[in-house]
Formats: C-alpha cells, sequence, structure tokens
C-alpha cells in the first residue's frame, strides 16, 4: 500500500468502507453518526477514497432469479492455440449474459460467471463461448458466502500470515 493509502486506512476509514460495503446508500450525516464525524467531514474522507480508488463505486444487488435470470453457471475456459486472451476477452465482453470474467493462472485461462433464464439459454450461451475454446462448465445451485464484506482484520491476518511463513 502507497503511503496516502495507508494514512486514508485509519480506523475511521475502515469504519467507513465496512459500513458502505453493508449499505452504500447511507448518507453522510449516517455515516458520521457511525464513525463519530461531521457530514462535511464525511464527505471529504470518501472523496479522498474515491479518488485514491479505495471506493470504485457503488452498486445494487439484484435478485437475478425475480428478474429472470435464475440459472447461474460457472464456466472455466481454455484458449484455442489461435486464439489470444486479448481477443477472447474482447469477444466475451459483447455477451450480455456474463456476468463476471476473470483471466487466471493454471489449467484454464479464464473463468466466467453467467447468466441465464434457463437451461437452453445456457447451451446457446455455451455455443457461443465456444469459438473460444473448449470449456467446462457448472452449474452454481446456492451461493451461501456472497460480496464478503472488506475488513481491517484481513489485511491484518494477511500480514501475520506472511510474518508466519518468513520466520526461521
Amino acid at each position: 500500500m502507497t503511503g496516502e493509502i495507508e494514512r486514508l486506512l485509519d480506523e475511521t476509514g475502515w469504519q467507513l468502507l465496512y459500513a458502505l460495503q453493508q449499505d452504500a446508500r447511507l448518507s453522510y450525516s449516517e455515516l458520521g453518526q457511525k464513525v463519530g464525524l461531521s457530514a462535511p467531514a464525511v464527505s471529504e474522507r470518501v472523496r479522498k477514497l474515491e479518488e485514491a480508488g479505495v471506493i470504485t463505486g457503488y452498486h445494487a444487488q439484484i435478485n437475478r432469479a425475480l428478474v429472470g435470470l435464475g440459472v447461474t453457471a460457472i464456466i472455466r475456459m481454455d484458449l484455442n492455440v489461435s486464439q489470444s486472451s486479448a481477443q477472447a476477452i474482447e469477444g466475451i465482453r459483447g455477451i450480455a449474459e456474463v456476468l463476471e470474467c476473470a483471466r487466471v493462472l493454471g489449467s484454464d485461462t479464464l473463468v466466467l460467471k453467467v447468466g441465464a433464464t434457463s437451461t437452453e439459454h445456457l447451451e446457446s450461451i455455451i455455443d457461443r463461448l465456444l469459438v473460444y475454446g473448449p470449456l467446462t462448465t457448472s452449474m452454481v445451485l446456492s451461493t451461501p458466502v456472497q460480496q464478503r464484506v472488506v475488513t481491517r482484520e484481513m489485511f491484518s491476518k494477511s500480514l501475520e500470515s506472511k510474518k508466519e511463513n518468513t520466520a526461521p
């Protein structure tokens, strides 16, 4: 972390991040009550977190099943020898049903999360993706852990783990 980000992520900064991850619709006044700052001070802190790139956006979580996308699948993808990852990613960006795409190390090149209206719709998505390379598709039955909130404790545990692994 850079010095500027470390300064922003003091106890109050982490409290703001936690509160915003729990409910991004909180007013500056409500946030201020949670962290012990005035609304203008909260506004300034949040603006600095946004400018530093710590906060990258505010999003509504959608119940995909209620809007017609009741089928979710994880698709692991390797690429054809003739296909570059940049070409595949560009093509995948044009497939609206792809909710997320991660470029990964290991036996796969890309891992996708897709939403579909039915298994037939999922099949058509798979057919569109096959042009880039072989796929392995898994249907999601449930998501018991969703969008976990990032906390200071996660960062602290990571540092402790690094220290333990480097100790003589």
